[in-house]
């Protein structure tokens, strides 16, 4: 079982921040790193894949691949490819997934599967866990005009954890700044 690295906590008030989030995030990236998206539909799991794709110079706009399962980007910068993989439609754990090469592609890309908790974990004992959940209360106040309601629901709770030596002194706690 792997420990715990390292461990930041931000609140995301709209897409935008969420995209932000992601291009923050990619300069941590490696090649070979594994990051698991949790959250709800509509969290903005895809939304914080594309910020990682803008952050790591990667080919081609960064969508969800529900229907096709994975899209490969390649580096425009001569940085790692991302793997975008959406784990949504698979039930099953690592044997189902094994058709997608993952365990190939990991070494020389940072894959990142949306839907993968309890599915994935088995690739890299080094991995990191972004989990987006709505901000507690974001229903917004009774009587509160539409716009205002709006702008509460999308106020995110994001919690990124490290799991392994690899994320022990990577830096996500200064991703709680700015």
């Amino acid at each position: 079982m792997s420990t715990t690295g390292a461990i930041a906590h931000l609140t995301v008030k709209s897409p935008d921040q969420m995209q932000e989030l992601g291009r923050r995030l990619a300069p941590l990236l490696r090649p070979g790193d594994l990051v698991l998206l949790t959250g709800e539909l509509g969290a903005g799991k895809t939304t914080l894949t594309r910020g990682l794709g803008e952050g790591l110079g990667v080919r081609g706009a960064v969508t969800s691949p529900t229907f096709v399962i994975a899209r490969v980007h390649p580096s425009l910068t001569g940085g790692p490819a991302l793997v975008h993989v959406d784990a949504y439609r698979l039930g099953g754990g690592l044997d189902e997934m094994e058709d997608l090469d993952l365990d190939v592609s990991l070494p020389e890309s940072v894959v990142v599967v949306e839907w993968g908790e309890g599915k994935v974990e088995e690739l890299s004992e080094d991995r990191l866990h972004v989990v987006i959940g709505r901000a507690v209360g974001s229903d917004g106040p009774a009587g509160a005009p539409e716009s205002e309601v709006d702008e509460v629901d999308d106020v995110r709770e994001v919690t990124v954890t490290g799991f392994g030596a690899r994320w022990a002194d990577a830096g996500l706690p200064a991703l709680e700044t700015c």
